[in-house]
């Protein structure tokens, strides 16, 4: 029986992944392209399974992009790619027989096919969650494509097109070809003409056939936290939530689920873009962790997933690279502050203590409390405020934000509000401090939270501490008022029972830290300025100002990842879950849909 544990990618299905890539490229070239078709190369890709040159080019062109569509899941190990690509292959062998007569590709066909099955137990990964929105992604992305490519197809015979069509004719030529119209360009040579006919027809017929299986195959939507886990999760963190300040976030609905053998031990995570993406370390009894651990990675393995941790402890860093043959790379630090030692006296203390002062006297009071502990009409404004001040349709965030406010589960969650003057916008939620850009939207008057200038949102970390969740503010008041907000959390901490709190997580800050020290070498300070120069766009250096100035521990954090190899990847799948790079529908346009569509809005969700 196969080991199930996580291991990388064998070499058979990286081989049918690139070899299909190359020769759905190669079909697609010679296609298009006359010139390529008398080259040596041309010659070369007759010989190449898949490439049928004895039938008409069209069919090439279209077998093409099938292939290239194919080459992708053959890498990962998937079963549906497997068993298409076992079908085209004695299509080929047959056609090659049958019309061209050359008993070299035909050969070299079985050979390929003879090796896939052979290794069939080597792609036996199970396809990835899915719903029929997936349909209009296909439909979009191969309309550009098929326009592309027809474009393409179209002007390749320029001695041989009648006149001078304009490039508008050109276009309808191809938007017309796509759904088996003739179009105004016409074709000296009867043969090119029907080569661009039928290839026009082939690629919209491909188009209209992948989306409309697509849209017909069976639905098994993205997995989500139900509420039986949640409960399970719940118990977990009522007796180990004190490991992990990261813990609570766990609790988010868009998170799926594994828990060890035992059931004393869960690893929360999402799926992106094929990364099995986990965050913070797992929740409960350190003993079970390396049984959860196992179930994650043979989770990973049956998918073919590439198995990944965003913002680990150290001690949970040394668990995942041990159980699941990882390696461990630090990626910041996150600020933790012991409330009976925060003081604002001190010399250390003074732009923090000025800045409060100021703010305060400019007229902003402060109120902490428990959201259990509010009405539902204070929560109705505090939430509105919130999301208005956001600015965009994308709420951000994964390892270390809830993802809503104001539920009756979480209760026990600490809403710090300041109340003063008229403004509006924000600085976003956590990992954003003062001076924040980006997502924030400026505005004025008195907003749909009244006299609510910022708000801070806790979660709770064990049974005495709180961990940052949200935090937004009103572009338009003072400055410092997240200073205010902070400082009046932790002042009011102990009476809520609080000894620790969790602050904002910043990215590389030993970097950034050390970088700018006397001494500090060529290397450190080079990678200081790309930092520095990022910050630009991304909150690097003004979180790590923003939580220095409240003299925090610094609690290192880590990324766990398979290869090196992965990390590119696995870094675009942490910006998805972040939402800081975003491949969903805009809001308006999502809404739009869901109205014209409100049988697919009850059972799917707009990607």
């Amino acid at each position: 029986m196969r080991d199930r544990s996580w291991a990388p990618r064998s070499w058979v299905s990286t081989a049918a992944g690139y070899a299909a890539m190359a020769i759905g490229i190669l079909d697609i070239v010679r296609a298009v392209l006359p010139a390529f078709r008398r080259s040596r190369v041309g010659e070369i890709a007759g010989f190449l399974p898949g490439t049928f040159t004895s039938l008409a080019q069209a069919v090439s062109l279209v077998l093409g992009v099938l292939t290239v569509m194919l080459a992708h899941g053959l890498r990962r190990r998937k079963k549906r790619a497997w068993r298409a690509v076992v079908v085209l292959l004695p299509l080929s062998v047959l056609v090659e027989l049958l019309h061209s007569h050359r008993p070299f590709t035909a050969i070299l066909s079985t050979l390929v096919f003879v090796l896939l099955v052979i290794n069939r137990r080597e792609f036996d990964a199970l396809s990835d969650p899915r719903t029929r929105w997936r349909a209009l992604w296909n439909l979009l992305v191969l309309g550009v494509l098929d326009i592309v490519i027809g474009w393409a197809v179209v002007n390749a015979h320029p001695l041989m097109i009648v006149g001078d069509p304009g490039a508008g004719e050109r276009l309808q030529h191809v938007l017309l070809g796509l759904v088996g119209m003739e179009g105004p360009v016409s074709y000296s040579v009867e043969r090119t003409a029907d080569l661009v006919y039928y290839s026009l027809l082939g690629l919209g017929a491909l188009t209209a056939v992948t989306t409309l299986y697509l849209v017909l195959r069976p639905e098994r939507p993205v997995a989500e936290l139900d509420p039986e886990q949640e409960g399970a999760v719940r118990e977990l963190l009522a007796r180990h939530g004190a490991r992990d300040s990261l813990g609570y976030f766990a609790l988010r609905r868009d998170k799926s689920v594994v828990f060890s053998p035992t059931g004393k031990a869960v690893i929360a995570y999402r799926v992106v873009s094929g990364v099995m993406l986990a965050s913070g370390d797992p929740i409960g009894d350190v003993e079970a962790w390396p049984g959860a651990i196992r179930r994650f990675m043979e989770e990973a393995e049956r998918h073919a997933w590439v198995p990944a941790v965003i913002g680990c402890s150290e001690t949970g860093g040394e668990v995942w690279t041990r159980e699941g043959r990882l390696s461990a790379l630090e990626i910041g630090d996150e600020a933790v502050i012991d409330v009976a030692a925060f003081t604002l006296e001190g010399r250390s203390m003074r732009n923090v203590r000025q800045m409060v002062n100021r703010v305060e006297r400019a007229g902003y009071t402060c109120l902490v409390r428990r959201v259990g502990d509010l009405t539902e009409a204070e929560k109705d404004r505090i939430r509105h405020a919130a999301d208005s001040w956001r600015g965009t349709d994308t709420e951000r965030g994964f390892s270390m934000a809830l993802g809503r406010f104001g539920d009756p589960a979480d209760a026990g969650c600490v809403v710090v509000t300041a109340h003063g003057h008229a403004g509006a916008a924000s600085d976003g939620e956590r990992g954003e401090g003062e001076g924040g850009e980006g997502e924030d939207a400026a505005g004025g008057g008195t907003g749909p939270g009244e006299d609510i200038r910022a708000v801070l949102h806790f979660v709770p970390w064990g049974t005495d501490g709180m961990s940052l969740d949200l935090m937004r503010r009103d572009h338009a008041a003072d400055p410092g008022l997240n200073d205010l907000l902070i400082v009046k959390a932790l002042q009011a901490a102990p009476a809520l029972g609080v000894s620790t709190v969790s602050l904002n997580f910043a990215m590389f800050r030993a970097a950034l830290a050390r970088g700018e020290r006397l001494g500090a070498g060529p290397i450190l300070r080079v990678w200081y300025g790309v930092l520095v120069f990022l910050s630009r766009w991304f909150q690097i250096e003004s979180l790590y100002r923003f939580n220095v100035k409240f003299q925090p521990l610094w609690k290192p954090r880590f990324l766990v990842y398979p290869a090196a190899r992965d990390l590119p990847r696995i870094g675009m799948s942490a910006l998805q879950a972040e939402a800081f790079i975003s491949l969903r529908l805009p809001g308006t346009v999502s809404r739009r849909i869901r109205s014209l569509l409100p049988a697919y809005s009850r059972t799917s969700r707009i990607p």
